[in-house]
């Protein structure tokens, strides 16, 4: 596998990070799926890895579907402050029994790293897209960031724009850790969404 690139929108808080080489993981780093991208870092609490990782569209033949498909999606945070890797949370989300179009992927060039509120922990921001549909609907977003063991999530549905100009769905809602949490997390999740949530016909 290659190297893979980390990048973050411009104009906000930095913190110092790595391109992630699949190749040399660790043997000890345990997952399921095509690893998607992977970013290192190093913060207060030592240093950091996470990768995001697909199974892809498999069958979940069914007694009531017998040509259902299944895929799932994951992303493992670990860390190594004593020399150690420890396991240290996972994202884990899915579509089961889907008779149509599946859709369950992270949206590219969206894991990043950041320390938007300047306390030197990294935040680790995660966004993609699950759906099952056989129409032009709009599929679920979702945000999730981890600030160390904290958990924030941004839900919704994606803006679908139609060759005609009209535009709907695009609703969103914050959990409760987003909206107790500084300001500036919330406009970074918004950039985000505003930037990536959209899917668009011709």
């Amino acid at each position: 596998m290659a190297v893979l690139s980390i990048w973050s929108l411009p104009g906000w808080g930095q913190i110092s990070r790595h391109q992630a080489d699949t190749v040399s993981l660790a043997k000890d780093i345990l997952y399921k799926g095509v690893i998607q991208d992977a970013v290192r870092w190093t913060d207060n609490k030592g240093e950091n890895l996470v990768i995001i990782t697909e199974t892809g569209i498999y069958p979940g033949k069914t007694k009531e579907c017998d040509r259902c498909n299944n895929a799932e999606l994951f992303a493992y945070h670990f860390s190594d402050s004593i020399g150690n890797t420890k396991h240290t949370w996972k994202v884990y989300d899915y579509v089961k029994n889907c008779p149509v179009d599946i859709i369950a992927g992270f949206i590219e060039r969206t894991l990043q790293v950041t320390d938007l509120d300047g306390d030197g922990t990294g935040e680790v921001w995660l966004m993609y897209k699950t759906g099952c549909r056989g129409d032009i609907g709009p599929d679920i977003v979702k945000i999730i960031m981890y600030q160390g063991s904290q958990k924030y999530a941004m839900r919704g549905e994606e803006t679908i724009k139609t060759p005609n100009g009209a535009s709907f769905g695009g609703s969103y809602v914050f959990d409760n850790a987003f909206g107790n949490a500084p300001e500036v997390f919330r406009k970074f999740a918004k950039s985000m969404w505003t930037k990536h949530g959209i899917r668009t016909y011709e």
